[in-house]
């Protein structure tokens, strides 16, 4: 999505919020300890990541731990627009002539909005790796030869063991237009809303959900060092990093916080 159109959505956001209520709804456990059914396809290389940077923008970090062959696209009932990107399932198939016991979990780095994961239907594109790790040993690759498969899933904490919640500064933000990408949230692994304060004030503004996990704010000039709150969108739960991005931030640039949900 190029720069230009990510600023219109940004604008856009801005000016809905000034003429819309906000609802909030209920508040859940993110543990659900109850199976739903869906069904599950494969994409990429049978023992590769899938999605390629994927909707979600996590770009580059599909490829490397914790994340490497353990993320799916999901349909659009799942990825909720954007809000559902980092929320982790457990998925599990149900042919026990080559389906493993054991589940493999998943986060959401994609969407797949079309073929089988239309029409409302609840549906899982894995990554080749994270489809194959479903099948009793040695099976894999039969698994993947099978094609779309009967499942069935549940949300689940995400455990980023070792890693604290992080801010990657989008390409293109400035002094007045300024986008973050959330990384490696524990717990929830959802954002529901995010708020920035400069060093110079009390006061909390609202940032405004553009794309999959990135946010961002219209306004300025905008002075760093700043501080970000988090609240999930599946729990409410929130937390705040003080002063986690420098007053000589840069475009491209991660800052990580020391906090994470678990922490």
């Amino acid at each position: 999505m190029q720069l230009p159109r990510l600023v219109l959505f940004c604008g856009f956001w801005v000016f809905l919020q000034n003429v819309l209520s906000v609802v909030e709804g209920s508040i859940r456990n993110v543990s659900d300890p109850h199976w739903y059914p869906a069904t599950a396809t494969w994409y990429g290389s049978p023992d590769g990541d899938g999605s390629d940077g994927g909707a979600c923008g996590y770009g580059s970090l599909v490829d490397v731990k914790p994340l490497r062959a353990r993320v799916g696209a999901v349909s659009p009932i799942l990825f909720k627009d954007g809000e559902g990107c980092g929320a982790c399932y457990k998925v599990k198939c149900l042919d026990e002539s080559i389906c493993s016991r054991r589940a493999v979990t998943v986060i959401i780095t994609d969407e797949c909005p079309g073929g089988y994961c239309s029409s409302g239907r609840t549906h899982f594109d894995l990554s080749g790796a994270a489809f194959g790790r479903m099948a009793i040993s040695g099976e894999s690759n039969q698994l993947r030869d099978r094609g779309v498969l009967s499942v069935i899933y549940r949300r689940t904490p995400c455990k980023y063991r070792g890693k604290n919640v992080a801010f990657h500064v989008n390409e293109g933000s400035t002094d007045y237009w300024l986008s973050l990408l959330v990384e490696f949230e524990d717990g929830d692994g959802d954002v529901g809303s995010m708020h920035i304060r400069e060093a110079s004030s009390s006061d909390w503004l609202e940032m405004n959900h553009v794309w999959g996990a990135s946010w961002c704010i219209i306004g300025g000039p905008l002075r760093g060092p700043f501080s970000v709150k988090l609240t999930t969108l599946s729990t409410g739960r929130t937390l705040s990093a003080r002063e986690v991005i420098p007053r000589n931030w840069s475009p491209k640039a991660t800052y990580t916080s020391r906090l994470n949900f678990f922490n």
